[in-house]
């Protein structure tokens, strides 16, 4: 279970506050594929980084139970000077996995090519994207965050990234981000909503993307 207590997060620049987060308290059930609606800006990636511990909350707290994953295709972590061999290897060593089956796993699903053995510096985003989404799918998590991937790629690509991604939410948590609807519905059962700071729970799917949509209807600040 992932729980948010008194969750707070806020941005300052240029003399401007932004709170994507304010005061959110609520439980993310076990092994519930959920997805997290909001408009963009709403802090929708903001809060999947809080949850992976990459990005500390202005207040509050995260409870974590299990072993959740980075934001998948979030590749900050990765070391531009290492190959992308070399950062699969990396990351297995972190999580305790065998190096040789995730750089095997990774080679075959990154369709990366030769690149897979160069610098990742010399990646394009999308290079990255699907490097860091094969090292994800090839570690056994508790709960995945998920957050725009599948757009990554052509349709093929993305066909196999969503087949693979099913297979690795059986029985297991999720966070998704997405602006794909289909996805969202094919994926999750749950929905967590935010707007202006606040987050809704709805244990029904339909019901959250019903209210995003209402959400979306209204423009911002006049709510």
């Amino acid at each position: 279970m992932i729980r948010l207590v008194g969750l707070t997060k806020r941005y300052h620049a240029n003399g401007v506050t932004k709170t994507v987060a304010d005061s959110i308290t609520l439980a993310i059930p076990d092994r519930v594929p959920v997805a997290l609606l909001g408009r963009n800006g709403a802090g929708k990636t903001s809060l999947l980084r809080i949850i992976a511990g990459t990005m500390q909350p202005s207040s509050g707290e995260i409870r974590v139970d299990g072993r959740v994953s980075w934001p998948v295709g979030f590749s900050g972590s990765f070391h531009g000077d290492l190959t992308g061999a070399q950062n699969a290897r990396f990351v297995a060593r972190i999580y305790g996995v065998e190096s040789d089956l995730l750089v095997a796993f990774v080679r075959d699903f990154a369709e990366l090519g030769p690149h897979f053995n160069l610098p990742m510096r010399t990646y394009s985003q999308g290079m990255r994207a699907r490097l860091a989404f094969g090292v994800s799918m090839g570690i056994d998590f508790d709960t995945y965050l998920i957050d725009e991937i599948t757009s990554v790629g052509d349709a093929a690509f993305r066909e196999k990234s969503e087949a693979v991604l099913g297979e690795r939410l059986k029985g297991r948590g999720a966070v998704v981000v997405s602006h794909n609807m289909g996805l969202l519905r094919r994926m999750c059962r749950a929905a967590l909503v935010v707007e202006e700071g606040r987050a809704a729970w709805f244990d029904d799917l339909e019901a959250g993307i019903a209210q995003h949509e209402r959400n979306m209807a209204v423009p911002v600040g006049d709510g």
